[in-house]
């Protein structure tokens, strides 16, 4: 019972406490503007006043004029598209670019050769051999000059790129090494 009885004086003195903080905060809060006095000469009190007589006088008769309604307007601002172009001058026909002679157009270029170069490997029987993947099934090999997948021909070796070209001679790529 002793325990309960102390339990119950601390919270009600945390309260009171509690209390007479929150009624001293609002009594200097409230007495704050009018403690402080501002003298006839101070600076502040010169500012203010300066300040005072700068503000605009209102014309309220001119709240009072009636105002003219909104002109109907064929602008859209919910639909999108571009204006259209002025009009062309009176008295001037319709004038066409001269057409424009094109020559034969160039053939489109050959396709990506899509073999990848996976690694070199060298012996002093054949000397360089490279060795390439489709990534499709067995790796291709060859030496400088030899035909692969019966389509593409080495041209050079490189330690860190091959240049393969198409067997008819319609374009050359050069391979960097991926080692994939």
């Amino acid at each position: 019972m002793e325990r309960k009885r102390q339990r119950e004086i601390v919270i009600g003195g945390l309260a009171l406490t509690i209390a007479a903080i929150a009624a001293y905060r609002i009594s200097t809060f409230s007495m704050t503007p009018a403690a402080t006095a501002i003298s006839p000469t101070s600076p502040l009190r010169q500012r203010t006043e300066s300040q005072v007589s700068r503000v605009p006088a209102i014309d309220l008769d001119a709240l009072k004029n009636t105002r003219t309604e909104p002109a109907d307007s064929p602008r859209n601002p919910f639909r999108f598209k571009p204006k259209p172009p002025p009009p062309a001058p009176a008295g001037q026909g319709r004038r066409t670019a001269p057409p424009v002679e094109t020559g034969p157009t160039e053939p489109a270029p050959p396709p990506r050769i899509t073999l990848k170069f996976i690694g070199i490997m060298e012996s002093s029987k054949t000397g360089l051999v490279a060795i390439l993947s489709d990534g499709r099934g067995i790796p291709f090999h060859g030496k400088q000059g030899e035909i692969i997948d019966g389509r593409y021909r080495i041209l050079r070796i490189g330690v860190e790129s091959l240049d393969l070209a198409y067997l008819d001679g319609r374009g050359r790529q050069t391979i960097r090494f991926t080692g994939q």
